[in-house]
């Protein structure tokens, strides 16, 4: 074990050894871990890795993570970087759970994923679409700032092209329209026969007047955003705002408060990405594999969306693999970060770390 190189050299010394009691959270109780490891414990091991991506997806080029080994093995911290330190420290709960205690007992070993088409010309949709290999489901982007419905739909088309009648299609908005504006988008794309429409809209109120304007249409609406970022992840659905959800190990603070939200929201859940690395990817096959049923497939083959990762987590015949995934130390060596970026994560690290002391 060892500390991360360059902390030290840029000011950043761990914190005394022992633990502390994390206090009463009951999202740290639902999700197992009741003592918070020393930061000193975490800093042993953690490395931050940069990893190159094919195509820009969510904003980046380079996918960002600080990763380190727990008693359970390796996990994932990686929230995006523009999200503010209360956000980012459930996902530091949810690393830290993943790496010190079990994972809850797998139904399944193997998990049916989905590609994902980031928001490229529709001429570049069947190489986006021939490194998921075997998927039979594909989430197209839409609602791209600086992109038209236009885009959209020839975007959309491609991908019903590539893939036959028999592929499943589901766009994904990121909250990127209004309710009018979603509504003349289902309707320009619903001849190509969509699964679902993902987070459409902002708020809970508009996806629920959505919902109502186009159910005759028989798209089913899910929430995304609405579920992770909310203070209530369970007001979508007691809204009856969304007809499934969107559900993110890291984002809700581990796998056994999000396997806790679906029980309470009594409606069908996808597994999805929050574009993770192969450990990360891994924490979301665990949750998946425990889920007691699995209707859809996962938004969990984002590894082919990397030119290079920490392992190989890509799909193989539309699946992937729900065990534990152990970084490669030639990986590790290859895509670590700049000591800049590495000073960046520890930095924030630490002031998630205090996040959860408090709580």
């Amino acid at each position: 074990m060892r500390i991360l190189p360059g902390f030290i050299a840029f000011g950043i010394r761990p914190a005394p050894g022992g633990s502390c009691r994390i206090g009463a959270d009951p999202r740290v109780h639902d999700g197992g871990m009741t003592d918070l490891p020393a930061l000193a414990e975490i800093l042993q091991t953690a490395r931050v890795v940069a990893l190159p991506m094919h195509t820009r997806f969510r904003g980046v080029d380079v996918r960002e993570a600080l990763l380190f080994e727990g008693r359970e093995g390796w996990a994932e911290f990686s929230p995006f970087v523009e999200y503010g330190d209360a956000e980012a420290a459930t996902w530091l709960e949810a690393a830290i759970a993943d790496a010190w205690h079990p994972r809850p007992a797998a139904l399944r070993d193997r998990i049916p994923v989905n590609a994902t088409v980031p928001a490229v010309p529709a001429e570049q949709v069947p190489s986006v679409l021939a490194r998921f290999d075997g998927c039979r489901t594909a989430k197209v982007k839409v609602a791209e700032a600086g992109q038209a419905l236009a885009d959209d739909v020839a975007r959309v088309r491609a991908v019903r092209a590539e893939m036959g009648p028999e592929g499943r299609i589901r766009v994904d908005a990121n909250a990127g329209w209004n309710v009018d504006e979603a509504e003349r988008a289902i309707h320009a794309l619903a001849p190509f026969d969509l699964e679902y429409v993902e987070q459409p809209c902002t708020s809970i109120a508009e996806l629920a007047e959505l919902r109502e304007r186009t159910g005759y249409l028989d798209i089913p609406i899910a929430a995304d955003e609405s579920v992770r970022k909310a203070t209530d992840p369970l007001a979508v659905a007691r809204a009856g705002a969304a007809d499934l959800l969107v559900i993110k190990a890291q984002p809700l603070g581990g796998i056994r408060r999000a396997l806790d939200i679906v029980a309470e929201a009594g409606l069908p859940a996808v597994v999805s990405s929050a574009l993770d690395t192969a450990v990360g990817l891994s924490l979301g096959a665990a949750l998946a594999a425990a889920l007691p049923t699995l209707d859809y497939d996962c938004g969990l083959g984002t590894a082919s969306l990397f030119a290079d990762d920490v392992a190989d987590a890509r799909p193989r015949d539309g699946a992937v693999s729900a065990a534990r995934v152990t970084p490669d130390p030639a990986a590790l060596e290859r895509l670590q970060a700049s000591a800049e970026r590495r000073d960046w994560w520890v930095d924030r690290l630490t002031r998630c770390h205090a996040v959860l002391a408090q709580r």
